[in-house]
């Protein structure tokens, strides 16, 4: 059986793992490359391999980066079956029609083609197969697979996939995006303890984050009391999947407990807004503490002064809305969507503070800002950076070097081999290095397009 590593390899977009049997061929994730001009080179480059002859593709999560370039697969020949759960199925639709819009304006203002179309993702939903939690199918003459809660973001997965190899069964263990427990709504990911090689995510392969779940409420309840106190704007930039929810969910506590001034807040995605509808539909999908809230008639995703602006207009007119407000937009790394036109409004501003709650890639707007730059371009104006700039890691929604090697110890020995992925090449070879000194296991961080043989 042979692995190709096609995206997520010493880097953290682009997953796409590339496995071959004798008789079968089939991708876990088929992400998005992000951040820079390299990166969208390679979105146009195609595969390194032919997409007629996948057999199947297995999703682990509705991140652009690893479900980005499905229609590119299917515009490519692909036409097997496509697993993923539900919610991952219905986020899929969302993700990728909104990335269509922003790809074919970014296409017309550089005067070529888009990479695909919405007939392509029309193709991309008639494909895919709804599959539960610890379902088994079998996908191939020669391969069977199950997913499991990651805990990243709803309906995330890990995949288990049990391979025939000429007579001997093989079990390879992707984790996808791991969570990073425990963080509101979502549950535990899944411990597994049985493998002969593991595929392991690695965006804080080299560090852990500071602060608990608590702590970073707390950190909110002080950012939304200080910029009040100064009449000020708390800007947060947020994806519009699983971080707006969590802080949706954050704030409702905060309200409902009159820990927080009453100020408008304004929820200024389109996006956010339709997933969080996906959200109320898959409750089930909910940890046990979140269950019983909405039971007990609590309605998360709405309480006094929320606003939804779904419209251009509407997000025109929370300029007209005088301060102090909080507006959480898309996108989470500042790299378009609503949130840099109030960036560029507000930034400039000592009053106001800018509350950085995501991951943020090299190269990106919010990793310059989170850094403290003090001047930054943005929408091609120069913008002197006034406000108040706070991180809050414990929000991330990736498990950190302590989670990723918690989760690695309960696996039984003997493992074959673990290969780092989705992660910078820092994050993955530190991770790599701690796995071979601490769990005394064969590991590496492989290159873009290596080739290994399990």
């Amino acid at each position: 059986m042979k692995l190709t590593f096609c995206g997520g390899a010493q880097e953290v977009s682009g997953a796409n793992h590339f496995f071959e049997t004798e008789k079968t061929r089939f991708l876990v994730d088929c992400g998005m490359f992000q951040s820079g001009e390299e990166m969208d080179r390679r979105n146009r480059g195609g595969f390194p391999y032919e997409a007629k002859q996948i057999d199947f593709v297995i999703i682990s999560h509705s991140h652009l980066d690893h479900i980005g370039r499905l229609p590119l697969l299917v515009r490519e020949g692909f036409t097997g079956k496509i697993y993923a759960t539900p919610p991952t199925i219905d986020f899929t639709r969302l993700i990728l029609e909104d990335a269509q819009r922003l790809l074919e304006e970014k296409a017309h203002r550089a005067g070529i083609l888009p990479l695909s179309s919405q007939k392509d993702i029309d193709e991309v939903m008639n494909l895919f197969v709804p599959v539960n939690y610890e379902q088994e199918i079998q996908a191939g003459e020669d391969v069977k697979f199950m997913l499991y809660e990651a805990g990243h973001i709803l309906g995330s997965s890990i995949v288990k996939l049990i391979v025939n190899d000429q007579g001997e069964e093989k079990i390879i263990v992707c984790s996808g995006d791991l969570g990073n427990y425990p963080v509101p709504i979502l549950r535990a990911p899944t411990v597994l303890d049985k493998a002969d090689y593991i595929l392991i995510e690695s965006a804080y392969g080299d560090r852990n984050h500071r602060g608990t779940a608590k702590e970073a409420q707390n950190t909110l309840e002080d950012a939304v009391e200080n910029t009040v106190n100064r009449g000020g704007v708390l800007m947060i930039p947020s994806f519009a999947m699983e971080r707006t929810q969590e802080l949706l969910y954050q704030l409702n506590n905060l309200v409902e407990h009159k820990r927080i001034p009453a100020v408008p807040i304004f929820i200024d995605s389109p996006l956010a807004i339709r997933i969080t509808q996906v959200y109320k539909k898959y409750e089930n999908y909910f940890n046990v503490a979140t269950d019983a809230l909405i039971k007990s008639g609590d309605d998360i995703f709405k309480f006094p002064n929320l606003h939804f602006t779904e419209t251009t207009a509407q997000s025109k007119a929370i300029n007209e809305i005088a301060s102090p407000k909080i507006i959480i937009a898309g996108s989470g790394m500042s790299t378009g969507g609503r949130i840099i036109h109030h960036e560029v409004r507000y930034l400039s501003d000592s009053r106001n503070t800018l509350l950085v709650v995501s991951y943020q890639s090299q190269g990106t707007l919010g990793r310059k800002l989170a850094e403290g730059e003090k001047r930054v371009k943005i929408l091609d104006q120069e913008v002197e950076v006034k406000a108040r700039v706070i991180q809050i890691e414990a929000y991330s929604a990736h498990a950190d070097q302590r989670g990723l090697m918690a989760w690695l110890s309960h696996f039984r020995k003997p493992i074959r081999k673990i290969f780092v992925v989705q992660g910078e090449e820092t994050a993955a070879q530190t991770l790599a290095t701690k796995i071979r000194d601490e769990l005394g296991i064969e590991s590496e961080a492989p290159a873009f397009q290596e080739k290994v043989e399990l």
